[in-house]
């Protein structure tokens, strides 16, 4: 869905997590989700800051595949660290987050996402939590084609 807004003018961040990853495989390093949780966390959670500081003054709406959030809800489940000790109280992003649910349908592994379904499942459901404490409003994207959930995107954030 990046992509799509991307074709359409849009500024876009990619996910830190693939990011690491790729970073990781290239230097043999140990900051994987599947060796050591909690390095990668703490990495994601360094990219996410860095990508905020990264948008800051560009023009229009800036989208992200996850973020600050997601990587401290997922340093708190690998390590206990509460979210809120991370992310503090204010908010990063624009109030309305937009989340896929997980889609079973479509969902598949590969060898740089190795968690299933029920993990996945999990994740969002921690994050859903966590992104409504912290205040923000969440819209689940509908399961339809990639570039319908651009638009629906779009439709709601020119609705604001």
């Amino acid at each position: 869905m990046l992509a799509e807004l991307r074709k359409k003018g849009y500024s876009t961040v990619e996910e830190p997590g693939c990011r690491i990853v790729a970073e990781e495989k290239i230097r043999a390093g140990k900051a994987l989700p599947w060796i050591n949780m909690e390095a990668f966390a703490r990495r994601a959670i360094e990219m996410s800051e860095s990508d905020l500081q990264g948008a800051e003054g560009k023009p229009g709406f800036v989208f992200f595949d996850r973020g600050i959030v997601d990587a401290a809800v997922a340093l708190q489940n690998a390590s206990g660290v509460p979210y809120r000790d991370t992310v503090g109280d204010k908010m990063h992003y624009a109030k309305t987050v937009f989340l896929a649910p997980p889609w079973p349908e479509i969902f598949a592994q590969d060898v740089d996402r190795r968690h299933d379904l029920s993990d996945a499942i999990g994740e969002f459901e921690r994050l859903d939590v966590a992104l409504h404490d912290l205040g923000y409003r969440t819209c689940l994207l509908p399961k339809v084609s990639v570039s319908e959930r651009a638009e629906f995107v779009l439709g709601r954030i020119q609705n604001q």
